[in-house]
């Protein structure tokens, strides 16, 4: 059998694997299981949290998960975590509890609780996020406004943390070393691959630096124009398969030609 052109593929799940209706193609799982089973490493990326891709991972045997945008990793070899400190949560939340109308969101060990009933994630409703980390392991905090723009919502963020902006409406805060690239990077030295040996497909803030760092780095046509800037390539949409319809391209080009020429043509 011939050697595939990368021994790892990572991708990102919201608006890059899954389609808009959250749903995995049965095709795209033929592709992803079919390189699977030829050799190579499948790792997920994705700012959700462990319990809200349980049905993902049955369905594709990814060999590691970086959830929570690298706040919590899942790997072979156990568990690594990337927590905000309790002081730098508590600095967060008492600045975001001063911005009317805001809905905020806590991910913790024990789930996600928020200040509102938010009914996609189905959270536990309390009137004072702000004594959680008295209490709570904080993996991440998120915070949305009803009727403003996602600046209103930039607050001084410690040292020890960092801030990105998910579909354009929501704001993330995390632990400095909490990075999809952190896990990534993780995950990939675990198994003893290189990142030249890794193709990674994404579309939003937090996919910039691990499509960057990897030896291909892939962005889907409805991705942010700024990752389709700094992307080695642009796939089809999350909605026509687009991981999938790449991949699939790369194993036909890999059975007649070197690796290197067959993502060469696929990048044109």
């Amino acid at each position: 059998m011939t050697q595939l052109p990368y021994r790892a593929v990572i991708v990102d799940l919201d608006r890059t694997l899954l389609r808009t209706d959250k749903s995995i193609s049965g095709y795209a799982r033929q592709v992803l299981c079919e390189w699977e089973a030829r050799g190579s490493h499948l790792y997920a990326a994705t700012a959700r949290p462990e319990r809200a891709i349980g049905e993902y991972r049955r369905i594709i045997p990814f060999r590691s998960v970086v959830t929570l945008n690298g706040a919590r990793i899942i790997t072979p070899a156990g568990v690594a975590e990337n927590p905000v400190s309790p002081d730098s949560a508590a600095f967060l939340l008492e600045q975001l509890c001063r911005i009317e109308g805001a809905v905020i969101s806590v991910e913790t060990g024990n789930g996600i609780y928020a200040n509102t009933d938010i009914p996609d994630w189905q959270p536990k409703v309390m009137e004072d996020v702000r004594i959680l980390p008295e209490s709570e392991k904080i993996y991440k905090i998120l915070a949305s406004h009803p009727s403003m723009k996602t600046d209103v919502l930039t607050i001084e963020a410690p040292e020890d943390v960092y801030s990105t902006v998910a579909e354009q409406t929501l704001i993330q805060y995390m632990s400095r070393n909490a990075t999809k690239w952190n896990g990534i990077r993780l995950a990939l030295q675990e198994d003893r691959i290189s990142a030249e040996q890794a193709i990674c497909f994404g579309d939003d803030n937090d996919d910039i630096e691990p499509i960057r760092m990897c030896g291909c780095g892939v962005a889907v046509s409805n991705a942010l124009e700024e990752v389709k800037r700094i992307a080695d390539a642009v796939a089809d949409s999350n909605d026509s398969d687009g991981v999938a319809k790449y991949l699939a391209g790369l194993l036909q080009y890999e059975k007649r030609c070197p690796a290197e020429k067959g993502i060469e043509a696929m990048k044109k």
